[in-house]
Parts: C-alpha cells; sequence; structure tokens
C-alpha cells in the first residue's frame, strides 16, 4: 500500500480516439482506437502485434483492468495481449526492466516501481509533445479532460494519473442522523459538533499516531492551505526544504488548530500508539465519530464494517466558514516503456482508458474516483466514492498536486505532529524541530 504513505503525498487513484503524434505521420480511427506510427497498425483495421500491459494489484484490485484489458481486445481482435500483474509484479518485472526488455504499456503503483527513478533511468518514454495533443477516443484532449495534471519533470511529461486518491475526513451518517448531528463544513462547525459528540460519551476523532502521515495529510497540510489563501505554494516551498517557509504565518495557523483539537478534548487519547487497522476499527465500532484517513479505506476495511454503516466523506475541515475545501491527493500514474516494442498500442491503450465511460467503470470497480473530470452520480459506485468525486471536481475545493518531501523533513513533520497532538512541544517547538531539519536537508 505504499502508494498511499506518502504525499507523493497520496495525489487520485485518478481515466483514448487516436492520437495525432506530431512528425510522425499519424493517421485516426476512432472507432477502432489505433493510431499510426510506423509501427504496426493499418488505419481502419485496428492494432495488430504483440501487446503487454504491466499493472500492479494494490488497494484497487483488479477488476477495472480486467474489464478494460477486454475492451480493447474486443476493439483490436488482432491484437495480441499479454497481461503481467499481480501483488508482487513490480518486483517480478524488474529484471526485464533493467535488461532493456520492459512490457509496453506500465501502471506505476505499488511497492517496487517509482516514477521519478524510472524517469531518471530512462525507462519511461517522454510523452511531452504528443501529451499536447492526444485526445482520447471520444475525441477530446486528454489534458483537458483531467482532474490533477501530470507532474512536471524540468518542463516535461513522462507519465499520467489514472487513479485519483484523497486524504480527508470519514464519519458514520447513519450515526449522525440518529443522533441529529451535522456534518461539518469547516473548523468552526468541526469543534462545535464535536462537542455534542463529546457529550454522548464518543470521542470526535482519532488518527493513526504510529504513521502520523494520516493526520498531516487530513488535517495539518489542508490547514497550511487553507491558512495560505488557499494556495498550495506553502507546501512546495517546504518540499524544496525552503527553512523561510515555517516561518509564515500559515503554518502557526494550522498548528493551533491541532492545538485547539489537542485541548478541547477532541482528538483520542489512545491514537498516539495505534496503527491503520487498529484505530479504524475503533472509528467503525462508533468509539470515535470521526477519522482522518484516504480514500481507500472502506475497501481495506470492507471485511470489518457493520450493517447499515454509512461511510460519508470530506477532503478537509480545517478551512473557515465559506472557504474552500482542500483536498490533498495521490495519484498512481500510467506510461509508455521507453523500449516498448509496440508503443502505437501502448499510446492507443493510454487514449482507451482516459475515456469518459472509464470514469464510472473505474469508480465502480475500484472504489475510489478515476483522475477523468466526469458526471459519475448515475453509476453503482459507492457514494462515498460519489461525494468525493464531487468535491474533487467542484470550483468550490483546491486541489493541492502530488508533492513529495525530502525524507528526512517529512519523518520531522511526523514526529513532531505526534508530538503537538499530545503537548509535549508547543507549535514554536515543532517549528524548530521542523525547520532545524529543512535547514539541514537544503545543506
Amino acid at each position: 500500500m505504499s502508494w498511499k504513505k506518502r504525499l507523493s503525498v497520496l495525489s487520485a487513484a485518478a481515466l483514448l480516439t487516436v492520437f495525432t503524434l506530431s512528425g510522425c505521420g499519424s493517421s485516426n480511427d476512432a472507432a477502432s482506437g489505433t493510431a499510426s506510427t510506423g509501427t504496426t497498425a493499418s488505419s481502419g483495421k485496428g492494432l495488430t502485434g504483440d501487446f503487454e500491459v504491466q499493472y500492479f494489484v494494490g488497494g484497487y484490485g483488479d477488476a477495472w483492468w480486467k474489464k478494460v484489458v477486454e475492451e480493447f481486445q474486443t476493439a483490436n481482435p488482432d491484437l495480441k495481449i499479454k497481461v503481467s500483474a499481480g501483488p508482487k509484479i513490480n518486483d517480478q518485472m524488474k529484471p526485464r526492466w533493467i535488461g532493456g526488455n520492459p512490457p509496453d504499456f506500465v501502471y506505476i503503483d505499488g511497492a517496487g516501481l517509482n516514477a521519478r527513478q524510472m524517469i531518471e533511468d530512462g525507462q519511461l518514454e517522454d510523452l511531452t509533445e504528443w501529451y499536447k495533443t492526444a485526445k482520447t477516443v471520444d475525441g477530446d484532449l486528454i489534458s483537458e479532460s483531467l482532474t490533477q495534471a501530470p507532474e512536471d519533470y524540468s518542463g516535461k511529461t513522462y507519465n499520467i494519473p489514472l487513479a485519483l486518491s484523497s486524504w480527508g475526513i470519514f464519519w458514520d451518517k447513519k450515526l449522525f442522523a440518529d443522533n441529529n448531528w451535522k456534518a461539518p463544513t469547516d473548523f468552526d462547525s468541526f469543534v462545535a459538533v464535536s462537542k455534542e459528540i463529546k457529550a454522548k460519551g464518543i470521542t470526535p476523532f482519532i488518527h493513526t499516531g504510529i504513521y502520523p502521515y494520516y493526520i498531516n495529510n487530513s488535517i495539518l497540510y489542508p490547514a497550511m492551505v487553507s491558512a495560505n489563501n488557499d494556495d498550495f505554494s506553502i507546501l512546495q516551498k517546504i518540499a524544496a526544504n525552503d527553512p523561510e517557509a515555517f516561518k509564515s504565518p500559515a503554518v502557526m495557523t494550522a498548528l493551533n488548530q491541532i492545538v485547539t483539537m489537542r485541548d478541547d478534548g477532541i482528538i483520542d487519547p489512545a491514537a498516539v500508539q495505534l496503527n491503520h487497522t487498529d484505530s479504524q476499527m475503533l472509528f467503525l465500532q462508533h468509539k470515535d465519530a470521526f477519522i482522518a484517513n484516504g480514500l481507500w479505506m472502506p475497501n481495506e476495511m470492507s471485511k470489518d464494517v457493520p450493517e447499515g454503516f454509512d461511510f460519508g466523506f470530506m477532503p478537509s475541515i480545517t478551512q473557515k466558514p465559506g472557504g474552500k475545501s482542500i483536498a490533498v491527493t495521490s495519484t498512481a500514474t500510467v506510461g509508455v516503456a521507453a523500449k516498448a516494442k509496440n508503443k502505437e498500442a501502448a499510446y492507443a491503450f493510454i487514449q482507451f482508458i482516459f475515456a469518459k465511460k472509464q470514469a464510472s467503470q473505474w469508480a465502480e470497480l475500484s472504489g475510489a474516483p478515476s483522475n477523468i473530470k466526469g458526471d459519475i452520480s448515475a453509476s453503482n459506485a459507492p457514494a462515498f466514492v460519489k461525494q468525493a468525486a464531487e468535491y474533487l471536481n467542484s470550483k468550490d475545493t483546491i486541489v493541492v498536486p502530488t508533492i513529495t518531501f525530502n525524507a528526512d523533513v517529512e519523518k520531522a513533520m511526523n514526529d513532531a505532529t505526534v508530538a503537538l497532538t499530545i503537548g509535549t512541544i508547543d507549535p514554536n517547538g515543532w517549528i524548530e524541530r521542523v525547520s532545524a531539519a529543512a535547514q539541514k536537508a537544503a545543506n
């Protein structure tokens, strides 16, 4: 589940007609989803040759992948598709990547695959020029179809976000309805309803103390962005190891919100020693009313969810009344191998999987929103997924792109936040600890 352990994170996750590849004399066939780049396709007859797809099977499962591969095969009956997939596929395929015999298409998720490292090692195709004009099989520009844009690598594009996940806050809608509690829309209403919850003998909020990035991604970082006038550059400055970033009033405001939660008895004191599954079980048992987590959590705990439990979700509760929601996201991406043998099919497959239809299918079959803009309200996706998708596609939500912190600085932030939640340091102590780590990293 490493894709959800960083703000690198969790972006999203995140979901093509024939494309025009500048200078390659491409021809389009929207019906078959083909694109001629001088390799195997004959316009109007579908793709041919061998085509290999690699995908990791993790928290999102593989039901969507099986379906979309089957549909792509139907659209291209003369194409021989090979699927290399599984929970350990990244490690199993590593010798082939190193040896220069990779699959054609790769889904970059799970342990053992790191997009930045793959790019540095020259393993991923440069998609920059293609991406500028590439269209889905619906005829829409891929670049205009995405909730979150691809990560910029010194002005170049190598991989495109497919899965889009968000950190945030969960609660049980049924529990709230039974007690006439209103779901919060901002920090003031969160504190207010937490007092009502405490009066019923339930602890309002729990997080995963052993893995503090849960509370950082769900509470602290959104609070920093909100307090920085909805500008997530504050997080980018921290990621750049800028010690001055910690002097921003936005950082102090965010830290003081955690202090308020602590001093008002909102945070479960047991949280500091709990891992993710333990804290999630307490939440499902109504020992705690809110939990900081990611969109994968309901699927991860599906065998333990009590009958009638109705997940509610919002990406942030730290904004001011009337303020925008802040969605700290994580993504899983797709790319084409630089040494792919059938790049034409790989490009066409990307165009195919980012069609609007796939947004609904991904939500239904993976239990999370895709990175494709689209209305999934009529789909069979879980209600909380539809709710999350509404947030992620709303003009009233600031979607924070994937941001990777220095490992030492991130650890310092994680440790300092835990100390802050139990009162062993104050906000100034948090800032001193973390800015010192940033200064050391910068040097």
